[in-house]
Order: structure tokens, then C-alpha cells, then sequence
């Protein structure tokens, strides 16, 4: 079996000799690899995402970046758990599961130059934060960066006139801080901006938090790492398959943390489009999976 090693900048290389397997073949490119091990974060599966989708090759995210949510939200929380993952893969008792992107689109149609995301993309205050934490040390937004970049965001923000609209039929429109499309419950290390969702329901779960005093938020914000914050009135969350942000003026879109265009867009899940290996057959509360034998 070959397998491509993939590592997101300044990681410690230290941790890819515990992956090393008897009989695997390790390469520096996903062509030619029958599975892929990302050593980083969100931004860096992000990079990939494209050519991961077209060779249709597993993905083990080994959460070694300074936001690693998407690994987080399918039960890896440690480069130990990716390391037992990779082990049970290796012994042919690994799991393979797949789950949802979703699709930033600025036609109606799919076209080459879309951006695909495999846990978050909002514009607005967090799209600053986002700004913000990207300028950081990674040190820094692996030890609450990401809330220093929101609260310093904060600061300095106004509100926006948004619209998030699904073709369900459910909206959200006005004065806004920030509007998130999530494909996990959570992001910017940590933060719980919608706990409900789930990465293979074939849906996305949309957060628009309208305009309210900037102490409330300042308040409130703490909240987002549990999911109390949907409870705020000024909070509006529902879910669909296919949804249109738009902003004006026009913002800066955030994408699993990387500046991916500006709005207005169209958002669209992406059904079971990447494989991902996993410690266990749920996810999410779901029970679809199958297991795969990496011989």
C-alpha cells in the first residue's frame, strides 16, 4: 500500500515516525497514493480537499495544526487516537467513513473554481477573528488565540446587513455580526457554533447572529464553546442542502480559517463526497459505515 504523508507547515516531523507500517510505502504526493495522512489542521486539509474528492482516497487527519476541528468532530481529539486509527487501518480492522463537504459556489452551477470546506465558512466578525488569528504565533491559537482574535474583533466591528437564505425556504436577513455555514459543530478550536450538525446528514447548519449591544456579545461570546450561545435571541439557526450568503458591502468569506472570496455565494453540502478514516463505526450519532481493509 502507498500512502501519502501530507504536513501542514512548522509541524514537528517527529511524529510521522510513530505512523511508519510494515508494508506501507510512504510517498510525498497524493498521485499514485492509495491513502492519505494529513499531519496539520483544518486550513491545511483545506488546501487538499480538491484532490482528495477526485481520487476518492481515504483521509486520516492526524490533528496536529493549531485548529483542528474537523478531526476533532470525527472522534480523533489526539495525534495518539489518529496513531491507534492509522494501526487499526493498517491491520485491516479500520473503518472508513464517508462524510459531507460543502461547496462555495459563485454560480448556481458547479464549476472548477469552487472552494470546498470541510468544516466552517462565515463572514463577518469571525471572518475577522479568522483575519486576526491567521497573523498569530501557532503557539498562541492553540491556547485560546482564536478568542483573543474574536474579542479584538469585536472591538473594531460593525454590524453588516446580511442574509443567509436556504432553499428550504428558512432566512435570516438584517443587521448582523457574523453568519456561519457549518458542516461540523465546531470551529476556531474549540468553539461549538453549531451543535447540532452533523458531518453525514447531507445538510449544513447555518448560524446568523443579528445585531445586538457589543457587551451583550462580549458577554455571550464564551458561550460559543459549549452552544450556549443559541440560545441568545439575536441567534437564528436552521439547516439545509443549499443555501445564499450575501453581505453589503460585500465580505470576506472564512473557510476551515482561509480567506476564500468574497460574497454574495451560493453554499451547497456536498453528500458523502470524502472518505475519512476513523477510530469507530459511529459518527455523529449515525450508524452508516463500513469497514476496509487496507490490504
Amino acid at each position: 500500500m502507498r500512502a501519502a504523508a501530507l504536513f501542514a507547515p512548522h509541524v514537528n516531523r517527529k511524529h510521522f515516525e510513530r505512523f511508519r507500517a510494515s508494508g506501507v510505502e510512504f510517498v510525498d504526493s497524493l498521485a499514485g497514493a492509495e491513502v492519505a495522512l494529513i499531519f496539520g489542521g483544518d486550513g491545511t486539509i483545506h488546501r487538499h480537499l480538491p484532490e482528495l474528492v477526485r481520487l476518492n482516497i481515504p483521509l486520516l487527519a492526524v490533528p496536529a495544526g493549531s485548529g483542528n476541528d474537523f478531526a476533532h468532530s470525527l472522534g480523533i481529539s489526539s495525534i495518539a487516537a489518529a496513531l491507534s486509527a492509522w494501526e487499526k487501518f493498517c491491520a485491516g480492522s479500520g473503518t472508513v467513513r464517508e462524510v459531507d463537504l460543502g461547496r462555495i459556489m459563485r454560480s448556481p452551477d458547479p464549476a472548477p473554481h469552487d472552494v470546498l470546506f470541510c468544516a466552517v465558512a462565515g463572514a463577518g466578525l469571525d471572518g475577522d477573528a479568522n483575519r486576526r488569528a491567521n497573523r498569530m504565533p501557532g503557539w498562541l491559537r492553540r491556547h485560546g488565540g482564536y478568542l483573543v482574535a474574536a474579542t479584538q474583533a469585536l472591538a473594531a466591528a460593525i454590524p453588516v446587513q446580511m442574509s443567509v437564505r436556504a432553499s428550504s425556504g428558512q432566512q435570516a436577513a438584517g443587521p448582523a455580526w457574523f453568519a456561519a455555514i457549518a458542516n461540523t459543530p465546531r470551529y476556531g478550536d474549540g468553539m461549538l457554533i453549531a451543535p447540532q450538525a452533523k458531518l453525514d446528514d447531507g445538510l449544513l447548519d447555518a448560524c446568523f447572529v443579528s445585531h445586538c449591544g457589543k457587551l451583550r456579545l462580549l458577554r455571550n461570546l464564551p458561550g460559543i464553546f459549549s452552544g450556549a450561545h443559541v440560545h441568545m435571541r439575536e441567534v437564528i439557526t436552521f439547516r439545509g442542502a443549499d443555501m445564499r450568503l450575501e453581505a453589503e458591502p460585500p465580505l470576506m468569506i472564512y473557510a476551515d480559517g482561509e480567506p476564500s472570496g468574497l460574497t454574495p455565494v451560493n453554499i451547497r453540502v456536498m453528500p458523502r463526497a470524502l472518505r475519512v478514516i476513523v477510530r469507530q463505526m459511529g459518527l455523529n450519532g449515525s450508524s452508516r459505515g463500513r469497514s476496509f481493509s487496507a490490504a
